[in-house]
């Protein structure tokens, strides 16, 4: 348990007394620095698991433990996590720096110290020479940089990401992963959902897939393809959760 971060233990979530739970007796942990991907069919639990990591929503029943300075719940963690929504989470009628300055102002960060990030973070994104133009104005996969930026303001220690490359063109996916691969590399652990297989394939180094509510194999990359003797994730994903049309 020495270098566990977090500890998922048998969590249940159920909306409005369903009979079929959106997830059923999850377990698994995830270590500091790893890059976990988790993977699964439209209405598998992804969203709802990730909502439940960082302290969007609550589980029914069980826990969700990290160690950070001791144990803690997500609540108590909260400004050590950043989470960035599959849907856009800034007001397009605002500019990229007020969107930011804003954002920024909810962590209590010190004026010039948040000036200083805003401008790293643009700069790091693409956004810079834009930062003073209102969000209505851009591509989506402008948008989809800036969307992941407000997260980072606040230096989080995990970052939970849904989605975060839907729907951008080639080069804000680049932009994107490269960031992400340089926060990894300054330790932060990253957990993500996508549909880009590919892009999943050369990025995780933790697989994490969830069918009906239930996680179904958790592992490397590597070991789930020798053990399920299937060429990429594609087929894995085809082998456990079948090829039927979903919702």
């Amino acid at each position: 348990m020495q270098n566990t971060l977090l500890h998922v233990s048998k969590i249940y979530k159920s909306y409005n007394k369903s009979i079929t739970p959106s997830l059923d007796g999850v377990d698994f942990h995830i270590d500091k620095g790893e890059i976990v991907g988790i993977f699964g069919p439209n209405g598998a639990g992804k969203t709802t698991l990730i909502s439940i990591l960082c302290s969007i929503l609550d589980p029914t029943l069980g826990s969700v433990t990290y160690f950070l300075d001791g144990e803690k719940t997500p609540r108590q963690v909260r400004d050590k996590l950043g989470f960035v929504p599959q849907d856009f989470s800034f007001f397009p009628e605002l500019t990229a720096n007020q969107n930011l300055e804003y954002f920024g102002s909810l962590y209590n960060l010190k004026k010039d110290e948040l000036s200083t990030k805003i401008d790293e973070l643009l700069q790091k994104v693409g956004l810079f020479h834009v930062k003073n133009k209102k969000v209505s104005t851009f591509s989506g996969g402008m948008k989809r940089r800036l969307n992941l930026i407000i997260s980072l303001l606040h230096n989080p220690l995990i970052l939970f990401l849904d989605e975060p490359t839907v729907g951008v063109d080639v080069q804000s996916k680049i932009a994107i992963m490269n960031l992400l691969q340089e926060l990894n590399k300054q330790g932060t652990t990253i957990i993500y959902t996508s549909h880009h297989l590919k892009e999943a394939e050369e990025f995780c180094n933790q697989i994490i897939l969830i069918d009906h509510g239930k996680i179904i194999a958790c592992n490397t990359l590597t070991h789930l393809l020798s053990k399920f003797e299937v060429k990429n994730l594609e087929d894995l994903i085809l082998l456990l959760t079948g090829s039927i049309l979903r919702d």
